[in-house]
């Protein structure tokens, strides 16, 4: 694992979690349930960052609505007067956070509450907990997308030297690693930057099937020129951390594969 120059006790939160906003007035509120419903199932402490990313509906007043109807629900509100792009919420969200752990989670209810649960429940046995679709896939996905999902993989391990199953998969981070090696892509490969830069580091990891859900589909944001110049962008930073690795002969991590969690007593496989 990273050895960190600071105090881990810092906070008695354990896990922040940042749920990403834009236009999200059909899915946000069943998206802030599922996630509270499987934290209120752990023992451990966290905080919600609500970002909204200046949406163009009625998603900020059904966000401030819940929060006035749900006060026991500890929710934090960012909204921001202008749009940043995810990736720049990623960030943002590390920085407001207090937790030791991070995770994002997207507004459009992309995990069921059982898969957060057994996310949550591995939190702690690897520097980074990277999830990729299970055996149904992402339900919801085009062909085309899930083309260019298994494409973008199979480049970014060929670059890197990796062999991560999936790198869009929502992973749980120590929160301080966002802080100290933050992406330098703010686009739509962001996650896959901030993945093998932590590698490159020495970060441990832990790979584990999981349910995804992609509830817009055909309509979703991410086919466009601008995330398609990011993802060029994405793969020319860890083509060049590659070859730095490779001249200075830096270490990488080794995996740990965890299988579904599958009886309610939580043993694993």
């Amino acid at each position: 694992m990273i050895e960190r120059n600071y105090r881990e006790n810092d906070s008695d939160i354990f896990l922040t979690i940042a749920i990403t906003c834009y236009n999200e007035e059909k899915y946000i509120v069943n998206s802030i349930d599922t996630i509270l419903k499987a934290l209120r199932r752990m023992d451990f402490s966290y905080e919600i960052i609500v970002i909204d990313d200046a949406s163009k509906d009625n998603s900020v007043q059904i966000i401030q609505q819940y929060m006035e109807t749900h006060p026991d629900s500890s929710l934090i509100l960012q909204a921001n007067k202008r749009n940043y792009g995810w990736a720049h919420n990623y960030v943002e969200g590390a920085f407001l956070g207090h937790g030791k752990y991070y995770k994002i989670c997207v507004g459009d209810n992309a995990q069921p509450e059982e898969a957060l649960v057994e996310i949550f429940r591995q939190i702690g046995k690897a520097d980074i907990i990277i999830t990729y679709p299970d055996q149904s896939g992402i339900v919801g996905k085009t062909l085309f997308r899930k083309f260019l999902s298994r494409l973008f993989t199979f480049l970014v391990n060929t670059i890197s030297g990796y062999n991560i199953s999936y790198y869009n998969g929502l992973p749980v981070h120590v929160r301080y690693d966002i802080l100290r090696w933050h992406p330098l892509n703010y686009g739509f490969g962001f996650q896959a930057d901030i993945i093998t830069c932590l590698l490159d580091q020495g970060a441990s990891y832990l790979q584990m099937p999981t349910a995804l859900i992609d509830r817009k589909g055909a309509s979703s944001g991410a086919l466009t020129f601008k995330n398609a110049l990011s993802v060029v962008h994405t793969l020319l930073e860890i083509a060049m951390r590659r070859l730095k690795r490779t001249l200075y002969r830096g270490k990488t991590a080794k995996p740990m594969e965890v299988k579904r969690l599958n009886n309610r007593q939580g043993r694993v496989d």
